[in-house]
């Protein structure tokens, strides 16, 4: 997996990076054929104008039949446009033909004769134009009469060539757009998997020591209660009894914790809402865990101080919620812990809850992921904190469905502070 996982990364890249080539140079090819299209059309253009002014050239000279051979004859020796047609004739002439050819630029013009002296021009043709512009021989090639020539000068339009053909570039733009964003998208996929992967790994790791160590404490209760120096002893039956009984009871709660996490993810918990006093289970939630506190020398402070707290709530959720924060501030902390609950009001109508500790931290790439089903932090020293990384997903899913939010603010070193809010009771 880890060889093949580059290597699919590359080859993707590679057929993203060959299309964008493919369609750049289409693009490119593309805007060659319009500008070859122009040049033909136009050359197209001067050939047919050419031939309309010999054409009318014969007819205003010459009444009657005339063979091909006495045609050539005329045109060889006695063609020319001076005195015969007018600016505005020879202009008619052009703008049809260009009209035929859907040339739409604008265009100037002029005719030159033997000694390339300018005869006829349009009004703003220049005479450096001259050497920008496409030109043909008017008269036959072997006349002796005169050699005039029709330059034509235009200016094409790069941006109007952009423009014939800018729906095939929106579309490709697009297409090749759609093409990255899905390859974006397979690329984040697949590092999400193997994330995933990893964090699984990691997760099927801890759910077998968690459950390991009760297991084992359990099997030596039970050897222990089969010894016959401890059957006649009531005091180490209650004992390993109780073991027995702490150790289930233990690994019913971690079990417990994945079946709501498989729940959660399939949105089957339903919440059963009432009218609580937020105070009184944040105090009841904080007895039953000062012990632990006390074990550790640690100090817990309660500051309820604000002075709406009713809330419409999941009972055993809500103790869910404050239960996981607290126990989280007291596993990741070097030393003593001190923990302090807080409550006030804030503004839209909330309850907010603080819980600020003095633990190790966490630094911002961390917070962004402290919500995601299995993470765990990274705890630096120490080695005892125990878990499947599904506390905090299972918090932020609970305080959601109850339309609250949930916050973290935290730096290395520095302790967290975890704040989450609830609407308080409209009843």
């Amino acid at each position: 997996m880890k060889r093949i996982f580059p290597l699919i990364v590359v080859l993707i890249s590679l057929s993203v990076i060959g299309i964008l080539f493919i369609q750049m140079s289409w693009i490119n090819n593309a805007i060659k054929l319009k500008h070859d299209e122009f040049v033909k059309g136009v050359d197209n253009t001067l050939s047919k104008t050419r031939d309309v002014l010999q054409d009318r050239f014969i007819q205003k000279k010459y009444v009657g039949y005339m063979s091909a051979d006495s045609r050539q004859y005329e045109l060889k020796n006695n063609f020319t446009v001076m005195g015969v047609f007018t600016n505005q004739e020879i202009r008619d002439i052009i703008e049809q033909r260009l009209k035929e050819h859907n040339i739409k630029y604008k265009y100037e013009f002029c005719v030159t004769n033997i000694f390339n002296n300018i005869v006829f021009q349009s009004p703003g043709f220049q005479v450096t134009d001259i050497h920008n512009s496409y030109h043909i021989l008017l008269s036959p090639a072997d006349s002796y009469h005169s050699k005039e020539s029709l330059f034509l000068f235009i200016r094409e339009d790069k941006n109007q060539v952009l423009r014939d053909m800018a729906w095939m570039i929106v579309a490709s733009i697009v297409f090749t757009t759609i093409i990255i964003l899905a390859f974006s998208l397979t690329v984040r996929t697949l590092f999400n998997q193997k994330k995933l992967s990893e964090i699984k790994s990691d997760f099927i790791n801890n759910m077998t020591h968690e459950l390991k160590t009760p297991l084992a404490t359990i099997s030596l209760a039970i050897d222990a209660l089969t010894n016959e120096k401890v059957i006649h002893d009531v005091d180490k039956i209650k004992l390993y009894s109780s073991m027995i009984k702490e150790e289930n009871k233990r690994m019913n709660k971690q079990v417990e914790k994945i079946l709501q996490a498989a729940r959660l993810e399939k949105e089957e918990i339903k919440l059963n809402l009432q009218k609580l006093n937020a105070h009184q289970i944040i105090t009841k939630v904080t007895e039953n865990l000062s012990l632990q506190i006390q074990e550790k020398n640690g100090v817990l402070r309660l500051l309820l101080n604000a002075p709406m707290f009713s809330i419409e709530a999941d009972e055993v959720h809500f103790a869910n919620i404050i239960f996981n924060l607290l126990d989280n501030a007291m596993k990741y902390s070097n030393s003593a812990p001190y923990i302090e609950v807080e409550t006030l009001n804030g503004p839209n109508n909330l309850l907010s809850i603080r819980i600020k500790d003095n633990g190790i931290g966490m630094d911002k790439e961390t917070q962004g992921r402290i919500f995601e089903k299995f993470y765990r932090a990274h705890t630096g020293n120490l080695h005892n904190v125990k878990g499947f990384g599904l506390g905090l997903s299972y918090v932020k899913a609970i305080v959601e469905a109850h339309e609250g939010k949930i916050k973290v603010e935290s730096a290395p070193g520095k302790g967290s502070t975890f704040t989450v809010s609830f609407p308080l009771s409209e009843r």
